[in-house]
């Protein structure tokens, strides 16, 4: 990505018409005609002589212009709501209450998400919030920077107490080396309502969904998607699409992490008015999921003629890559993109930087395709551009051959249920059980003790029969062999 870009971080991907409206005025003012949408749901823009200041005392929404790349935008799996699958308690007003207790630029990556929808990444953050089965309560996953491995949070985190404890971990993190130690110090901190983790966090696999074009959402609603393949926004079209959104009563607009935005809630009356729009803007809402499915660096021309060979030899040979997704990294060994396959630039050697050298690749995928696996996988390296088509296609075809099929879990060794008979002797009275094998410690008589050297002032324990009331008798006994370790 382009270092040099300013950004307005929007919380969780969620904004306003009024808001983005605003925005743009910002923008335009600034003399831009275009902004980038960035994959942590940001807007990124160029701007010159910082002229921030000067831009954010037109908001009447007390935007900021970030320059630094000290703070970061939250993520949110909002988007998602009500449009995909999703966990049964989590709705779009509980997102927009969680973000708007976040009254502080935070330093850290911080992601709250849904586990049950694939379009925004749940493990990229530094705090990974994602939502468990119990109503109101998250898990916690963290990989602070410093740390080579991520780690959960021992307890679930109650959805009011996100905002505040990520403050807190904010305030302390650098010098945390664990999180044993972290969740030490924050127990001794903050009085939060935890509660006990019942059971590990399962995440299903997912297909990668179509986001584009106008889709329904319930009985007489709709929402919109809008993708453009080139990541550049113009100002005066989103500034009319605002102004459409803020007259057919549209709350909210949405940046997803894939560099296109999704509009939710429009009213089945106003479906005709929004496609004449569209159509008189020109607007290509079907765009191939052969184009829609890659992360790229923001405002990267190597990196968007690379994807564009890329797509077009997948469609030239009628490759599917349904369900699958790319990323084009220029970090060779940079592991924070959450695509189903990454491409990398191998960084050239020092020595050979002045002279004219064709670029190497490497190709990885994340175990069983799945991001959420955490785990990458090496397909090829420093193989050369031309080669990268029929690698990828390869690839696509070994994905689908293992679609559906789970790594076989190794069966624990049956245990050997043994039958047995015991001697043991019954009051004819109560059918009280005397058993030598744990004797009678209320008599004190010791375990192992046979029944024909107890004393003959002995009785039943139960109703004080005499010793010659008792009979002997046989039980039956099953006895569990473990099996030989192998």
């Amino acid at each position: 990505m382009n270092d040099d870009l300013h950004r307005i971080l929007i919380k969780g991907g969620v904004t306003s018409p009024g808001e983005l409206k605003d925005i743009i005025a910002m923008l335009e003012a600034g003399g831009l005609k275009e902004v980038f949408f960035g994959s942590r749901q940001d807007l990124l823009f160029p701007l010159q002589n910082a002229a921030e200041e000067q831009l954010e005392k037109i908001s009447k929404f007390n935007t900021d212009i970030v320059a630094e790349r000290n703070y970061q935008n939250i993520v949110s799996s909002y988007v998602s709501a009500d449009i995909f699958d999703m966990t049964h308690w989590l709705k779009g007003s509980t997102y927009l209450y969680i973000l708007e207790g976040f009254d502080f630029l935070p330093e850290l990556k911080i992601n709250i998400t849904d586990p049950k929808q694939r379009l925004v990444p749940i493990f990229n953050g530094n705090l990974n919030f994602i939502a468990s089965e119990n109503e109101d309560y998250w898990y916690l996953n963290i990989k602070l920077p410093h740390w080579t491995e991520s780690a959960y949070y021992p307890v679930l985190v109650y959805s009011w107490n996100i905002t505040i404890l990520a403050k807190a971990i904010e305030e302390i993190y650098e010098d945390v080396s664990d999180v044993e130690e972290l969740f030490f110090i924050l127990n001794k901190k903050l009085d939060t309502n935890n509660r006990t983790i019942e059971k590990e966090l399962e995440i299903p696999y997912l297909k990668f969904p179509y986001y584009e074009g106008m889709n329904r959402m319930g009985l007489d609603q709709y929402w919109l998607g809008l993708y453009w393949r080139n990541n550049r926004y113009d100002l005066e079209f989103l500034k009319e699409l605002c102004g459409f959104c803020l007259d057919n009563s549209i709350g909210k607009i949405c940046i997803t992490p894939w560099k296109s935005f999704v509009i939710k809630g429009i009213k089945g009356s106003s479906r005709p008015e929004l496609e004449r729009f569209l159509g008189q803007k020109g607007i290509n809402i079907r765009h191939s999921q052969l184009e829609m499915n890659w992360h790229l660096p923001v405002d990267d021309k190597e990196a968007m003629e690379l994807k564009n060979f890329l797509v077009r030899s997948f469609d030239q040979n009628d490759i599917s890559t349904y369900g699958l997704t790319f990323g084009i990294s220029n970090e060779a060994g940079k592991r924070t993109h959450f695509s189903s396959v990454i491409i990398e630039k191998n960084t050239l050697p020092t020595i050979v930087k002045d002279f004219d050298v064709r670029p190497t690749y490497n190709v990885l995928h994340f175990k069983n395709f799945d991001p959420n696996t955490q785990t990458y996988k090496a397909y090829a390296q420093d193989v050369d551009k031309i080669e990268l088509p029929g690698l990828l296609m390869e690839l696509s075809k070994y994905y689908f051959e293992q679609l559906g099929k789970t790594e076989k879990k190794k069966e624990p060794a049956k245990k050997k249920v043994v039958a047995t008979t015991r001697e043991i002797h019954q009051c004819q009275s109560c059918f009280t059980i005397y058993d030598a094998t744990y004797g009678d410690a209320k008599a004190t008589i010791s375990i192992g003790t046979p029944f024909d050297t107890l004393p003959e002032t002995y009785k039943c324990p139960v109703c004080e029969a005499p010793k010659s009331s008792f009979a002997k008798t046989e039980m039956s006994i099953s006895e569990v062999k473990q099996p030989p370790q192998r």
